[in-house]
């Protein structure tokens, strides 16, 4: 049977948007693309409603968030442009350890006005800045091996004060295909193309993101699925 027709374990095959090697050109449209592709599977859509229940609950002045591996910025960009709309104050951060990212996500919130501070930073290889009530993380996880991914998950709990949010892919065959055709629908990047499919073969199921939860010692930690094809894993110390 093809692989593809069943994705029981993980099949891991090196990205091309991991490749230091990769065109800076290529990468930015790469960043453009998956920008798109967040846009209509709705990733900040997904964090929102945790975050804006805990904003309001806690009254702050204002919620310090902190999103992990943010890539060209378009997640906490979104975040912040609901925040003004519902009218809660977000003091947003980014951080990647590519520099092209970090300068794509710099332009993009020039662009719009987007009150968002981006960094270079490594999570797997440094520590994470402390002080933030909320830490996120889209579609980064199934880049790491199982090793890595608790590492990043220790150290998101190390930053994190009062919640710990995950938005990431979840293997299925279906997701799989789909993710071959939305890819080519919703952008001419042909590393998005690529890496599109091998992200969903190499993403973690539910009940496996939960055991990384555990072995990171989130007790507590929950994981819910979202469409299309993502879960949810929440952390509240």
């Amino acid at each position: 049977m093809p692989w593809w027709r069943s994705l029981r374990q993980r099949r891991v095959e090196p990205e091309l948007m991991d490749q230091p090697e990769l065109d800076a050109a290529q990468h930015d449209v790469a960043l453009t693309g998956l920008s798109r592709i967040n846009a209509w599977s709705g990733s900040a859509r997904i964090l929102w409603p945790e975050i804006a229940a805990l904003a309001r609950r806690l009254h702050p002045a204002s919620l310090r968030v902190l999103d992990v591996a943010t890539g060209g910025g378009d997640v906490p960009i979104r975040l912040w442009k609901r925040a003004r709309r519902h009218g809660l104050n977000l003091q947003l951060e980014g951080c990647d350890r590519s520099r092209v990212a970090v300068a794509h996500a710099q332009r993009r919130a020039a662009a719009v006005g987007a009150d968002v501070n981006f960094a270079v930073r490594d999570a797997l290889a440094e520590p994470l800045p402390e002080g933030f009530d909320v830490v996120t993380c889209s579609l980064f996880l199934h880049h790491l091996g199982p090793a890595q991914a608790v590492a990043l998950l220790r150290a998101m709990r190390g930053a994190a004060r009062h919640l710990l949010l995950v938005n990431d892919l979840r293997r299925s065959t279906a997701g799989w295909w789909f993710a071959c055709v939305g890819t080519r629908v919703l952008t001419r990047s042909p590393v998005v193309h690529v890496d599109g499919p091998r992200s969903v073969a190499a993403a973690f199921t539910c009940a496996e993101a939960l055991a990384l939860a555990h072995d990171a010692g989130l007790s507590g930690a929950t994981v819910a699925r979202r469409w299309p094809f993502r879960f949810q894993l929440k952390w509240q110390p």
